[in-house]
């Protein structure tokens, strides 16, 4: 795809599913998508510019970018249109993918889209997301990380930051700090041409900021909010309990609309 070559997966058979994530790649979503595909054709894949989803000669991620990337994957399984789940980065993903190539998706499953334009508060949170990025930038990892989890509201248990987060980090991170997070967090969708959009909240997230930002797109398209099972990445952390109800969406959608 252009500078990118592009990393993917296809399991079992039937109507397409997509399961996307940015920054998560494709190996977050395959315990999902192994229950999945029992009744679907499941597509899984790592975002340009992550993991095995590398540039040739540089490159950037922008939702629209990874919006041509998923609309040009549907077309090359060859099984679509497909309903496109995403989460998080991946939610914004699928919104642009939306948008602009709404003849690849039957419907697309917005879960928790960090979209920071659509709250009140909006222009402070991305200022605060712009100092967190610099300092991660610069070195400060632990700090960036600490800052990151207090604008999203989710509490850390005490010493978990310097736990986690110290020591070497991959490259996948600070792609993400560099050229994914600001991109995914300042977009802004064109309300009137999405269509077909289901927006999913964690039952665990309320409060946090993706609560707040996928309440507020949820209003702007005039439809209430599904609720799924877990927080922000439960569809990695439970996915036995995440595949249910991604199911009963799933089994709701005509696939072959006009046939």
């Amino acid at each position: 795809m252009n500078n990118t070559e592009l990393y993917y997966e296809v399991r079992g058979s039937g109507p397409l599913v997509v399961l996307v994530g940015a920054p998560m790649g494709a190996d977050a979503f395959a315990p999902l998508a192994e229950l999945l595909a029992d009744g679907y054709s499941v597509l899984t894949t790592d975002p340009r510019g992550i993991n095995r989803s590398r540039f040739t000669d540089g490159g950037t991620s922008t939702p629209e970018q990874r919006a041509d990337d998923l609309a040009w994957l549907i077309r090359e399984v060859d099984r679509g249109p497909a309903v496109a789940f995403g989460s998080s980065g991946g939610a914004v993903s699928v919104l642009a993918l939306a948008q602009n190539h709404p003849e690849t998706v039957h419907k697309v499953i917005a879960h928790e889209p960090p979209l920071d334009r659509l709250v009140p508060d909006g222009d402070e949170l991305l200022a605060k997301s712009e100092k967190l990025m610099a300092d991660y930038l610069s070195g400060d990892t632990v700090g960036a990380w600490k800052q990151f989890f207090a604008l999203a509201n989710i509490e850390l248990p005490p010493g978990m930051a310097e736990q986690m987060f110290s020591g070497e980090r991959d490259a996948d991170e600070r792609f993400w700090f560099e050229h994914e997070m600001r991109e995914s967090i300042s977009w802004q969708p064109d309300i009137a041409k999405l269509q077909n959009v289901i927006v999913g909240i964690g039952e665990d997230s309320k409060g946090q900021l993706c609560d707040r930002t996928s309440t507020a797109l949820a209003g702007l398209l005039g439809i209430e909010p599904t609720r799924f099972p877990g927080g922000h990445t439960g569809f990695a952390d439970d996915p036995k309990t995440f595949e249910p109800a991604l199911r009963r969406q799933l089994v709701e959608i005509d696939f072959h609309p006009g046939a």
